[in-house]
């Protein structure tokens, strides 16, 4: 059932990358030959029987299933293929609402995923699991599909390449493997000392076994950590290189303005180095809204008219009282002119 799985798996991914380039749009053909790879080596590892004792085989079939074949499918970036080759419709739309749900989000979490790959090899081997399923073909098959998709799901929640719901930041995903490699690595040196229980594996056979789960996994964890470096590397230039498209459409707009508070806009929170059009924003608004404690009329302000008449050139008259001027004393001609005032 493996082998016929990895080969229409591996069929399925090859017609719909051909079928996207038919139609004209890219996609690399390195990822074609990482997904045939990682199938080819998933049925090789169901199929064919690896050299050694029976805990030897055991274990680098559990490398292949759960360590090395899921960071090659995740670089393939299947999902994101499906998703490029389905039209229009309920299908592609249930694939989003999958995708894009809350148990999808909670799976793809980090620790959680890492903790339902390394809980699940601590409760294989350090428990009677693995001696019961010897003899029980079904039980010893859901063992290895677990494997498997723990396995997936780790790569897929560390290397964060597919459209998912949440993306998680780098100290997540780096945290979340450099946890599940420690415990992977205290695992392996337990099984070196004490076999699992209920089971009667030589000693030679043991440790050897325990070796290539050491070592093995070492490597596994090295190509996962090194496609989180590629990814976060990939990020960082696309970032840059759109600040520097916007410094060149917009020069000097990623610095602050002199005068102009960039801590809210409208009333509204401004992230830092938000776009150049908030920033726009904010140079318009501190133009038209004055600063606390500042009258609109007074000098400094957008509403700023220069003196009115009969306020002596000292700014605005300010003896209004509700909305009718007073009268002024040493006006010319007027009411309480001074003696001897000329015309």
């Amino acid at each position: 059932m493996l082998v016929l799985g990895a080969a229409l798996s591996a069929a399925g991914y090859l017609a719909a990358a051909a079928r996207l380039r038919r139609r004209g749009d890219g996609w690399p053909r390195h990822r074609d030959a990482l997904f045939a790879a990682g199938c080819a080596a998933l049925a090789g590892a169901a199929a064919g029987t690896p050299p050694g004792g029976p805990f030897t085989v055991h274990m680098i079939r559990h490398l292949v299933f759960a360590m090395a074949v899921p960071p090659v499918l995740a670089a393939a970036r299947p999902v994101t293929l499906v998703l490029r080759t389905l039209p229009a419709g309920p299908p592609r739309r249930a694939l989003r609402a999958v995708l894009g749900s809350r148990p999808a989000a909670l799976l793809l979490f980090p620790p959680m995923a890492a903790a339902l790959d390394v809980g699940g090899l601590w409760l294989l081997y350090r428990t009677p699991l693995l001696s019961r399923s010897a003899g029980r073909p079904l039980l010893d098959a859901a063992v290895h599909l677990h494997v498997l998709v723990s396995g997936l799901l780790l790569a897929f929640a560390v290397c964060s390449l597919e459209p998912v719901r949440h993306r998680w930041s780098l100290a997540w995903r780096g945290g979340a493997l450099l946890g599940a490699g420690a415990a992977h690595a205290v695992l392996a040196r337990t099984l070196y000392a004490t076999p699992p229980p209920g089971t009667a594996f030589a000693t030679a056979d043991l440790r050897r076994g325990a070796q290539w789960m050491y070592y093995g996994g070492d490597l596994a964890e090295l190509a996962l950590a090194s496609l989180l470096a590629a990814d976060w590397y990939a990020r960082t230039g696309r970032a840059r290189r759109r600040a520097a498209r916007r410094e060149t459409a917009f020069p000097g707009a990623s610095a602050p303005r002199e005068g102009v508070r960039t801590g809210r806009v409208a009333g509204r929170r401004v992230v830092p180095g938000c776009s150049a059009l908030f920033r726009l924003l904010a140079s318009h608004d501190q133009q038209r809204i004055p600063a606390p404690g500042r009258r609109e009329d007074e000098p400094g302000t957008a509403r700023y008219q220069g003196p009115r008449p009969g306020s002596g050139g000292h700014g605005p008259d300010r003896t209004v009282h509700r909305g009718r001027p007073a009268a002024r004393t040493g006006a010319a001609g007027g009411p309480g002119a001074a003696p001897g005032a000329g015309p």
